[in-house]
């Protein structure tokens, strides 16, 4: 696979995407200047009080903030897919930025050989790297699609989009998809937490009890959790040159394996003098938890969507819903995770 060269997006996309920039709220969290378009859509639709927006909306058989919905229409409407498109999907909070460091890194490996200088990763979140098309691209954009120009083949996208909401491109042509989950229990609890930094103060936060409720009713963004895994590792098992599905488990305890067959599936396979040359281990060590947590960029500042660059690096752990969840949770996210995934051969 031939790199052109590195995908940032340009002066003028990023002065699109750095509207709103001063919101108290990520953009697809408000509800404000809404298309018509919208709003006769949203009248038809279920909703439920939203973990932080004031209300989630039920749109094919998903949940979803009343604005974020505006870019779900216009992102199905208007985006067209390459044959050499990557696009990453995930649960959310399943692991989405490390990823997008992982994905980012093996494509341009050639255009940044050196990781401890003058990579991207050093300087940039890896969420403005790689742009979310629903939530970063098609947001604002009610009236014609965005100009995707600046970016050079292969594009490299993210979203959370559930498999029965992609672009008809998407599933058309001949892209290669990247699906990432992760064990409900430390999803949710990670979920948990990175909403409550968003809550307004004068909200307060979410208690533990009301959002483990809804998020076991499949009432969380982009869920039901269950549906959305299983959606993907259907047609995974069906286009396995297509769709790669990872956990984030395997990732953290088998990082060296589990990047290789990354690299192999997105068309750009580590060779035998670069893994002799250690090329393997100095991507993880760039795209560590620990070494981008603690990047400068990583620790101020925020998206251009609104969220403070930090919220994205909490723990990065396995088992942290132990400290959380009581043994009655536990074993109710156990049972539905049974009997939605068990039948199926998925397991966490």
């Amino acid at each position: 696979m031939k790199i052109e060269h590195c995908t940032i997006p340009s002066s003028s996309l990023l002065s699109a995407m750095l509207e709103g920039e001063s919101n108290v709220v990520p953009n697809y969290l408000q509800e404000n200047e809404l298309s018509q378009e919208l709003e006769e859509v949203i009248a038809t639709l279920p909703k439920e009080r939203g973990w932080v927006a004031s209300y989630l909306h039920q749109y094919q058989g998903f949940w979803h903030t009343t604005r974020q919905l505006q870019g779900v229409l216009s992102c199905q409407k208007h985006f067209e897919a390459h044959d050499t498109d990557v696009l990453i999907v995930t649960t959310p909070k399943s692991g989405t930025t490390w990823l997008k460091a992982w994905t980012f890194a093996l494509l341009h490996r050639h255009k940044y050989p050196n990781t401890l200088q003058n990579h991207p990763l050093l300087t940039h979140n890896p969420h403005f790297l790689v742009p979310f098309l629903e939530l970063d691209l098609y947001l604002n954009n009610k009236h014609s699609p965005h100009d995707l120009t600046s970016f050079h083949s292969p594009r490299l996208f993210s979203t959370h989009l559930p498999y029965v909401s992609l672009p008809n491109s998407i599933k058309q042509s001949s892209c290669k998809i990247v699906y990432l989950c992760r064990d409900p229990k430390d999803a949710f609890i990670s979920l948990w937490h990175f909403t409550n930094k968003l809550r307004p103060q004068s909200r307060g936060v979410s208690s533990l009890e009301e959002t483990f409720s809804k998020f076991c009713r499949g009432v969380s963004l982009y869920g039901p959790f269950w549906t959305h895994v299983l959606d993907y590792w259907r047609m995974s098992l069906k286009e396995p040159g297509k769709i790669m599905f990872m956990r984030f488990e395997e990732m953290k305890l088998n990082s060296n394996f589990i990047l290789k067959e990354l690299a192999a599936f997105v068309g750009c396979p580590f060779s035998k003098q670069e893994e002799e040359d250690g090329v393997v281990d100095e991507i993880l060590k760039l795209c560590s938890f620990d070494n981008l947590s603690n990047l400068q960029v990583n620790k101020d500042g925020k998206l251009s969507s609104g969220e403070q660059h930090e919220a994205f690096f909490r723990r990065g752990e396995i088992g942290d819903w132990k400290n959380y969840l009581t043994p009655e949770m536990t074993q109710q996210l156990d049972a539905i995770t049974k009997e939605k995934l068990g039948q199926h051969g998925l397991r966490f």
